[in-house]
């Protein structure tokens, strides 16, 4: 196991006086890091894997699988079984873990500019295929060495403005050379679940059996560019461009695992699932040894457009009427909202067949919030996917 550690920048004023100002600071440089571990052969030709958690730093769930892994890929690398070099970041973004506020995680958001931390990551396909365009070949191998390494040549020359975008870059420069990207998430309240594209399905479909994951979305773009669509964006551009003239490889796999909710933090919980995920890098030949036996899959693939947001049209108390995994129908009322002053229930109604996945952990509505999702078979929404 080796570990490294890439700097973030941030700037801070440092000053001689109690009172600020232009004339009594200065500007000096500070950095947090962020810490990778790295296992397996030290063999650039084995496929490559990369795990990352707590991108949105209040989620925890996956920092403690994470932990776990680590546990079990230090073992797996004594014991000589690692197949492929395996790189882990425990806690993606230490910038988020910074924040609070009165006493609450403020780990979703950056505080300085508002943007969520799991969007805007770069798109890279239009710098890569420029690189690339007069290089192709008949030699599908070779094709993807000149994706990996334009890549790595577009995210080196990226320079970036501030910490946020400087973490988004290091990020992407740990991932850019992965076969398969892990993204370990969790939602509000949840029953575990996934989203990746539809090309990558079936590759991440064993996975899905080994969770036990409940909700299988799929989209080949989402909106917002989220980290593992960024990961993965590049591939699927140049296979666009390209890929009639040219053969290209799949390249990269990416996939969110959203490992249930917010409070589902047990060792329990994490050993079951960092067990389920090594038994899938088994399964895949990334670990040396027999895999474990399958589960069935719970529940098939769905459209991530087919997906029901139900909102609160007022603000209240939410009185929530079905369990986190059960199936609804359209019509049915998952929960109602009780406004105590004028004695008003206001049911509010899943317009879809599916299943209820997430709902929000806050009691109280205001006006617009989206208080639960349902994952509904038939693609019926269009632009921007993961919010209402």
């Amino acid at each position: 196991m080796r570990c490294l550690s890439f700097l973030t920048e941030r700037f801070r004023p440092r000053c001689r006086f109690n009172t600020i100002s232009s004339s009594a600071c200065r500007w000096v440089r500070d950095a947090r890091a962020l810490t990778s571990y790295r296992f397996g052969p030290h063999d650039d030709t084995l496929p490559s894997v990369f795990i990352q958690a707590s991108l949105h730093a209040d989620e925890l769930p996956g920092l403690v699988v994470a932990w776990y892994l680590k546990r079990i890929l230090a073992e797996l690398e004594a014991q000589g079984q690692l197949k492929a070099r395996i790189v882990l970041v425990p806690l993606a973004n230490p910038a988020g873990l910074n924040q609070h506020w009165f006493g609450a995680h403020m780990g979703r958001f950056d505080m300085r500019s508002g943007q969520d931390f799991n969007r805007r990551f770069p798109e890279l396909g239009p710098d890569v295929a420029m690189k690339i365009r007069h290089l192709l070949s008949d030699d599908e191998a070779n094709n993807g060495t000149l994706v990996r390494s334009a890549l790595r040549e577009a995210l080196g020359a990226r320079r970036p403005h501030d910490e946020l975008e400087s973490q988004r870059l290091e990020l992407m420069k740990l991932a850019c050379a992965a076969d398969l990207v892990l993204d370990l998430h969790c939602d509000w309240e949840a029953v575990l679940h996934l989203y990746t594209t539809p090309d990558a399905w079936p590759t991440i479909e064993p996975l899905a059996r080994y969770l036990g994951s409940e909700a299988q979305l799929l989209a080949d773009v989402s909106g917002g560019e989220p980290f593992d669509e960024a990961c993965a964006s590049a591939w699927r551009y140049v296979r666009g461009a390209f890929g009639d003239r040219y053969p290209m490889p799949v390249g990269m796999t990416a996939v969110t695992l959203e490992l249930r909710g917010v409070r589902d933090v047990s060792h329990e919980f994490a050993a079951r699932d960092a067990q389920a995920i090594a038994d899938y890098l088994t399964h895949a030949g990334l670990i040396a040894g027999e895999a474990r036996a399958m589960p069935p899959l719970r529940q098939p693939a769905t459209p991530l457009a087919g997906c029901d947001y139900v909102c609160a049209p007022s603000s209240g108390v939410i009185l929530h009427m079905q369990d986190l995994g059960a199936r609804v129908r359209a019509g049915d009322t998952i929960a109602e909202l009780l406004d105590p002053l004028d004695d008003c229930l206001m049911p509010l109604v899943a317009q879809t067949d599916g299943l209820l996945y997430a709902r929000h952990w806050t009691r109280f509505a205001t006006a617009g919030m989206l208080v639960a999702r349902i994952a509904g078979e038939g693609a019926t929404r269009q632009g921007a996917l993961l919010v209402p």
